[in-house]
């Protein structure tokens, strides 16, 4: 059910004023209309006048319907389809629906401009059908990625508008790519569109932190660092394919993988094995000491 506000003074006025001119036989429902709305524009003058006009479109609207339906026009029976994650209640509001609304008085372009303002929504398609019927149909955008930025988690979708906020907690258990960063909800799609090309790197990606508006880091599931360059990513892409075909080096104790520089590989170990490595180098210090 629709929260239905009190009528206006001025709503019960045109009220009275439609059932008496349904009396006069000699009116059709579009002379009573046109009545109204010589009635309807005397009162926005007033409105305009008084400061109240937001409140004066909502009073006239109502009874405008109503109006309509003393002549003789249907409510409008809503037939709604393709919503999922949009609730029935939450499209008739969005569209400014009413359960007094009819069919006569809606316009079905307008209505379509409000319903394509919510982030959810790609696409809507609404059409009236007389004496009573109107078909919505919606077409929601999907859930591509989620994305954070400064603390907050947010589902966005393929074009990186914000559809919806997810907690951390949901984040850790959500199947959608993860991208970090100002501008990184933009870039998404193209970024994981080029990981298509490299399956063996895609399916190790556990984040991609966009840096500076301009390239991306690669953080792997096992906590590697792949730094892309700006430019030329797939380039870089390529030659990481090849060091692990030939190396091995995605399985290595390593820390990054720096693939910024196109005539070089940089690659720096993991606190661990650099630990090990100098312990290894202090040992072979003392061994050759020894032996002098």
């Amino acid at each position: 059910m629709f929260d239905v506000a009190p009528p206006s003074r001025f709503s019960l006025f045109i009220r009275r004023v439609a059932v008496r001119l349904k009396e006069y036989r000699f009116l059709r429902g579009t002379e009573i209309l046109l009545v109204i709305a010589l009635l309807a524009l005397t009162g926005a003058y007033g409105a305009v006048k008084g400061g109240h006009l937001d409140k004066f479109y909502a009073s006239l609207h109502d009874t405008a319907d109503r109006a309509a339906q003393t002549a003789g026009f249907e409510k409008a029976t809503v037939m709604l389809e393709g919503a999922k994650r949009i609730s029935r209640e939450d499209i008739m509001r969005i569209a400014g629906i009413t359960e007094n609304s009819t069919l006569f008085l809606i316009d079905a372009e307008g209505m379509r401009a409000k319903l394509l303002k919510n982030p959810w929504i790609a696409d809507a398609a609404v059409r009236k059908l007389y004496p009573g019927r109107l078909e919505i149909k919606i077409e929601e955008k999907q859930p591509y990625a989620v994305w954070q930025n400064h603390g907050k988690f947010s589902i966005v979708s393929k074009d990186g508008t914000v559809i919806d906020e997810i907690s951390a907690n949901d984040m850790r258990n959500s199947p959608l790519p993860f991208v970090v960063g100002a501008g990184a909800e933009k870039k998404a799609a193209d970024l994981y569109t080029l990981l298509k090309r490299f399956p063996s790197i895609k399916s190790e990606v556990a984040a991609a932190v966009f840096v500076g508006e301009r390239r991306w880091n690669l953080r792997l599931k096992n906590g590697i660092d792949v730094r892309l360059p700006e430019e030329n990513a797939d380039v870089a892409l390529l030659r990481l394919v090849a060091l692990d075909r030939e190396d091995k080096i995605l399985t290595r104790d390593v820390s990054v993988i720096d693939l910024r520089d196109s005539d070089r590989v940089t690659v720096r170990l993991s606190d661990e094995a650099m630990a090990a490595r100098d312990a290894a180098m202090k040992e072979r210090t003392k061994k050759k000491g020894k032996d002098t």
